[in-house]
């Protein structure tokens, strides 16, 4: 197999970043998206099953993470499973799994910038969303670097008002543990759906993998981050479902729009309410930030390969980031958060992302123990996991994700037949 890294005469990124500040972004990006944006959905699938999906989910994102980490450290370059499944599977899979990437997570930075402009002036929200995407995409503009020191605040905020949710929740006199008890509303499909949906939530490790570029000592620092990242994001999760089911149960979680802000007045702590809020808000910008930050760099990988316009394959040349693939990512999502609708946007994102890693699970299958092929279980698991739970998403949001792959497989094969003729 090819280990080709990008030509000489290829503008390249420089590597800033070490283990801690890779392993922040991966924070950054997994738990503002998770925590504030799909826990009520989530339980509105699987009722008192949610925790029972939140350990799929989990499971699921270990075996992509793991994947990914190997992979990452032999083909250190930006593009993450775009350039695996090039290198690995041949270009169509590659070019398949960087196209699910680029349109999953364009919808994901919607999202979490509606998810903003939602808790900062609701009224107001798609315009506050819009300001924060031409915010984000100016930090990120001026250097990875900035980008990495305002995620590591960003994250410090965002952890100490989910501490202050748990405390305020565990320890209120409301809290019931008989909640995380699982009943027979949980059935397997409305389970493995809410594991799909919480995947959403995981998928922050990949903003690590498509940094490759742009870290020091890929091959040790991106798998070590990749762990550390997960595995911190697992515990926050764990706890934070544990304490907001205890206080408000399956049932009225689902019903929630805010679902941390109604289990602290449920816990009989009003004041900490707009506290979350602001903590949601700050989540939510660390989440677009580190999305547009991954997004900009698949873009690149693909336009260096002409899959999309090669003019966005330019790096620039004093602040060394791929500036014109930015003002283009950041130019779709502002058009997309001024008219797109949240919750739609989390299944579309989870299907084609789900797409990204089964392409790279598949991808790490084929790698020799000398290359650092993962246990075998790892591959397979991942790979039948994320299959499984895209097509357990709703049904509009699987219809929507497999119709966009379809769209993108034949512009392929319509670019290819062009070429050949």
């Amino acid at each position: 197999m090819s280990t080709s890294a990008p030509s000489a005469t290829t503008e390249e990124l420089r590597r800033h970043l070490g283990v801690f500040d890779a392993v922040v972004i991966g924070l950054g990006s997994m738990i503002g998206a998770g925590i504030f944006a799909a826990l009520a959905p989530a339980a509105a699938a699987a009722g008192s099953g949610l925790l029972i999906g939140l350990a799929l989910a989990g499971v699921v994102a270990y075996c992509n993470a793991t994947s990914s980490a190997r992979l990452a450290a032999r083909y250190p370059q930006s593009g993450g499973t775009y350039v695996y499944g090039r290198e690995r599977l041949g270009e169509f899979w590659g070019y398949l799994a960087g196209w699910g990437f680029v349109v999953g997570k364009t919808a994901s930075c919607a999202a979490m910038a509606l998810t903003v402009g939602s808790y900062v002036w609701p009224v107001q929200a798609h315009a506050v969303a819009v300001a924060a995407v031409v915010a984000l995409t100016a930090v990120n503009y001026v250097g990875v670097q900035k980008a990495a020191w305002l995620t590591r605040a960003i994250v410090a905020v965002v952890l100490a008002v989910l501490a202050a949710v748990v405390t305020a929740c565990l320890t209120s006199g409301v809290a019931d543990s008989g909640h995380w008890a699982v009943g027979t509303d949980a059935g397997f499909h409305g389970v493995l759906q809410a594991a799909g949906l919480l995947f959403f939530a995981f998928a922050g490790y990949a903003r690590i993998a498509t940094l490759g570029e742009e870290v020091r000592e890929p091959q040790r620092t991106i798998p070590r981050a990749i762990s550390l990242a997960l595995g911190i994001t697992l515990v926050v999760y764990a706890v934070v479902a544990l304490a907001v089911l205890a206080v408000l149960g399956p049932e009225p979680l689902a019903r929630t729009a805010a679902p941390l802000a109604d289990a602290v007045r449920a816990a009989g702590v009003p004041g900490l309410a707009p506290v979350v809020r602001v903590g949601a808000a700050v989540a939510a910008l660390g989440s677009l930030l580190a999305l547009i930050l991954g997004v900009s760099r698949t873009t690149l990988a693909m336009a260096r390969d002409r899959h999309l316009p090669h003019r966005l394959a330019a790096v620039h040349p004093r602040f060394a980031v791929p500036h014109r693939a930015e003002l283009a990512v950041g130019a779709v999502v502002a058009v997309l958060a001024a008219t797109a609708d949240v919750r739609g946007a989390i299944g579309f994102s989870s299907f084609g992302v789900l797409a990204y890693y089964a392409v790279a699970n598949a991808s790490a299958w084929t790698l020799t123990p000398a290359e650092g092929r993962p246990p075998r279980a790892v591959p397979i698991v991942g790979t039948a996991g994320c299959l499984v739970l895209a097509f357990a998403l709703p049904a509009a949001s699987v219809l929507w994700g497999a119709v966009v792959i379809v769209l993108g497989a034949a512009a392929y094969g319509a670019r290819k037949g062009l070429a050949r003729s």
